[in-house]
């Protein structure tokens, strides 16, 4: 697959200035990245093909991370080389980074004020219903064949148990992969069990002293196998941040989906909120690098390979896999979320009220954060 390739200073000014917009004008998630991408490579640039598009969404699928940060990744690469991966990738994240790090001054310095308190009482509430909105769809798409629906509901009851999120992804993953694909592992039996012991022995691995460094790698192992939506990033910073190290509380991680929800651009900016709240900026950095720096590194190995990647039956069962695991993930912490910001009538009713106008009326969620804010608010007068 080619678009017009090339180095010139021109293509770099060209995904730079179109990366640099979408991020500065990118609410509304992942989905609404990509149609603007869409709108903007396709219909109005014809860098490519509606089918060569598709197949950039294909490939951003079977790697873990960002989608539509990796889309950005990809269509820089091919619009304007290895300068255009860097240069295109980091216009799109920087924004969302620069604004996150301001609302995280903002709200280390005011948290103790009781008006802040009842702010995020509102928001949260409009959270937990914005998750479920994309569980739901998620789980449609994810959710193709009963065993699907049997592996989503045994992952979580084992994550209720106490069994390591990673450990669920990979083996749910390569069970449905060897499911859907008896007659080629009947022939390969051996690479079947020492691919998960290999992974899991490399990606387990605890980081026990709190500083700036462990700050890091819990990042960059997030971001390294972290598949589905940004909405699965809950279960993996509460598995690290929240029960592990005790660093942050269930309430301070909603507020910070929060953030991540009513910037533009990436909802992985999140990590750049609680490394600012945990560390300062030289935490915000170390957090944005961690988390995004895996995408740009798959993308560049990932790219030349597109084609057969699409066509891979072994990946595509993996794949499949994951994604069914990622919604049992979201399912059990969405519970354990909600447990906290749903504490009363008035929570459990302004939950109920979001999750209905973002199903019925397609309303903008940060519109409804937003307003949650406010009710939130009105309630202390």
């Amino acid at each position: 697959m080619q678009i017009s390739k090339t180095n010139s200073k021109r293509a770099i000014q060209e995904v730079v200035s179109l990366f640099l917009k979408l991020g500065i004008t990118g609410f509304g998630g992942p989905a609404a990245h990509i149609a603007m991408m869409h709108d903007e490579t396709v219909t109005r640039r014809k860098w490519l093909k509606d089918e060569e598009f598709l197949d950039l969404m294909g490939a951003t699928n079977l790697i873990p991370g960002p989608n539509s940060t990796e889309m950005a990744i990809h269509l820089s690469y091919m619009r304007a080389g290895w300068r255009g991966l860097i240069l295109g990738g980091v216009s799109f994240i920087l924004p969302a980074v620069f604004i996150v790090i301001g609302l995280a001054y903002l709200y280390t310095k005011y948290d103790s004020y009781p008006q802040m308190g009842m702010l995020l009482y509102g928001i949260k509430p409009v959270i937990i219903a914005i998750v479920l909105q994309a569980l739901w769809n998620l789980a449609r798409k994810a959710i193709k064949y009963k065993l699907d629906l049997v592996l989503v509901i045994f992952v979580i009851f084992l994550f209720f148990l106490g069994v390591n999120e990673i450990l669920l992804l990979l083996l749910g993953g390569i069970f449905i992969m060897a499911a859907r694909n008896l007659k080629f592992f009947n022939s390969h039996p051996v690479g079947l069990f020492l691919l998960p012991f290999g992974l899991f022995k490399y990606l387990s691995v605890q980081f026990e002293k709190i500083d700036l460094s462990t700050l890091f790698f819990v990042f960059l192992k997030i971001g390294s196998i972290l598949y589905g939506s940004g909405y699965v990033l809950l279960a993996f910073l509460r598995s690290d941040l929240v029960i592990r190290l005790g660093w942050l509380t269930d309430a301070q991680l909603l507020n910070a989906i929060a953030i991540g929800q009513v910037t533009p651009g990436p909802v992985f900016t999140t990590a750049t909120f609680i490394g600012y709240i945990l560390a300062g900026i030289p935490g915000a950095i170390l957090a944005t690098v961690g988390i995004f720096l895996p995408s740009f590194v798959l993308v560049a190995i990932s790219n030349p390979f597109i084609p057969k990647m699409r066509n891979s039956r072994l990946l595509s069962g993996l794949l499949d896999g994951v994604n069914a695991v990622s919604i049992g993930l979201m399912a059990a912490v969405t519970w354990q979320l909600g447990r906290n910001a749903l504490v009363d009538p008035i929570t459990i009713l302004l939950s109920a009220l979001s999750l209905f106008l973002l199903i019925k009326t397609k309303i903008n969620p940060t519109l409804l954060i937003l307003g949650g804010g406010l009710i939130g608010f009105l309630s202390m007068l």
